[in-house]
């Protein structure tokens, strides 16, 4: 099977900064997208920022300028670096990576479990 597992949530003051990352293990063979959504509660999952296998990369206008994406492919991990953080930034933050598994299989979407970001004014 396929994990993903997140790290480096946790609670920060307004302006502060975060840095999460997702690893994902098991059976793969290769990885194409990678990215980051989050969801606050009482609404709905949100892209946050997306980085493709050659590493280009997408933001969502709320985060532009403030945090920035980068991958280790030979890692299999992608990081979240979060700066000048606000309190609307505040939800569960998730990790998800379109994996192939198999040389003959199809290219699959995968979610890592969530880790709380919680910024205080």
């Amino acid at each position: 099977q396929v994990q993903l597992v997140e790290s480096g949530g946790g609670l920060v003051q307004s302006g502060g900064s975060l840095r999460l990352s997702c690893v994902a293990s098991g059976t793969i063979f290769s990885i194409n997208g990678m990215g980051w959504y989050r969801q606050a509660p009482g609404k709905q999952r949100e892209l946050v920022a997306g980085i493709t296998s050659g590493g280009s990369t997408n933001f969502a206008d709320s985060v532009k300028g403030r945090f920035t994406i980068s991958r280790d492919n030979a890692k299999n991990t992608v990081y979240l670096q979060m700066n000048s953080l606000k309190p609307e930034d505040t939800a569960v933050y998730y990790c998800h990576a379109e994996i192939k598994r198999r040389t003959w299989s199809v290219f699959t979407d995968y979610w890592g479990q969530g880790t709380q970001v919680t910024v205080s004014s």
